[in-house]
């Protein structure tokens, strides 16, 4: 029942979890599925032969899913009366905020929704050859060769996708173990079947430089049984996201961001100025959609006067890879 003003600094809603996230990621591992199953009916007699990727259209169908999505929030603002802006949003003071196309828009009561960005490794060449996770839902063209570099969620997940599409795909990650954090147990199943089907998994190995030649990205490694060098069609960088908290002039509204970009935030979602929220990756915690869903629901409550509180016992965690850890 409160009068909602959305600002959003891309042209369509939904955030990173629906344009660039778990929606078109799950979109191709879902064909990436479809592919592996298809091979493992041959040892049952039923042979399909070698699939054909266009990998243009493939691209399109995603796209299209996420559009569907995305049009539907849209909808939905329109139904709710939520008024929808377009543009970058900096505070001005505890009160106002200021949009890059200059307008100003003044509020008794805000939620800080920024998200988070990926991070890149410093000094990289500037070559298109070199994505994040945003370019590598691009697919198109498929890379004969894929280096991913760190084995977290997101890098399994693309590495299971492009493994698929027919790309020798190697992973390198830093730790000791691949999706660190994840319990040992879980991981040794899922550890025995990616090991036969990757050129390479490289744990406790630290990229130490890249340099972009005619032949593909040549990639320096320092780890104890790592190639020192090695060259790639595609490299993708998933090393992490960072919080975007620090990217709002936050400091203008007295706001306390910290150096990591991530806002502290109380049970009630309430940032240290009581009528100022933060949800999401920048609020801290797990950088997940349902959790940040959940936090939006306690501020929204919390805001309009209900004693709400975010007390989460668990957020489950899935790792949509093949197979999928949880």
């Amino acid at each position: 029942g409160m009068d909602v003003v959305l600002i959003e600094r891309w042209p369509v809603l939904g955030g990173v979890c629906l344009n660039v996230g778990c929606i078109p990621s799950k979109a191709l591992l879902h064909a990436a599925k479809v592919i592996d199953e298809a091979e493992a009916m041959a040892a049952h007699g039923v042979v399909f032969g070698k699939p054909k990727i266009d990998a243009e259209r493939l691209r399109d169908w995603k796209n299209e899913v996420i559009g569907k999505l995305t049009g539907g929030l849209s909808t939905m603002a329109k139904q709710r009366k939520v008024r929808v802006l377009t543009g970058v949003a900096k505070f001005e003071a505890a009160n106002r905020l200021r949009l890059d196309n200059g307008e100003t828009v003044d509020f008794e009561q805000c939620i800080i929704a920024a998200g988070s960005e990926p991070v890149m490794l410093p000094n990289l060449p500037d070559d298109p050859r070199i994505v994040d996770s945003t370019g590598a839902l691009e697919i198109a063209p498929i890379p004969k060769r894929l280096l991913v570099v760190g084995g977290g969620i997101i890098g399994l997940e693309m590495a299971c996708v492009y493994n698929a599409l027919g790309t020798e795909v190697s992973v390198v990650e830093l730790m000791d173990q691949l999706m660190p954090g994840t319990d040992k147990d879980l991981l040794r199943p899922f550890t025995k079947v990616v090991q036969d089907r990757y050129e390479a998994i490289m744990v406790k190995t630290r990229v130490t430089g890249m340099r972009a030649t005619v032949p593909g990205i040549e990639v320096k490694f320092e780890g104890d049984k790592a190639p020192s060098v090695g060259v790639y069609d595609r490299v993708l960088v998933a090393i992490g996201r960072r919080a975007n908290g620090d990217k709002l002039d936050a400091g203008k509204a007295g706001v306390n961001v910290d150096e990591r970009g991530i806002i502290e935030v109380d049970k009630q979602m309430r940032t240290n100025v009581p009528h100022i929220f933060a949800i999401g990756d920048l609020a801290g915690g797990p950088m997940l959609a349902h959790k940040a869903t959940h936090e939006a629901k306690v501020a929204a409550e919390v805001a309009s006067g209900e004693k709400s509180y975010f007390d989460a016992r668990t957020i489950p965690s899935v790792a949509y890879t093949d197979p999928e850890v949880a």
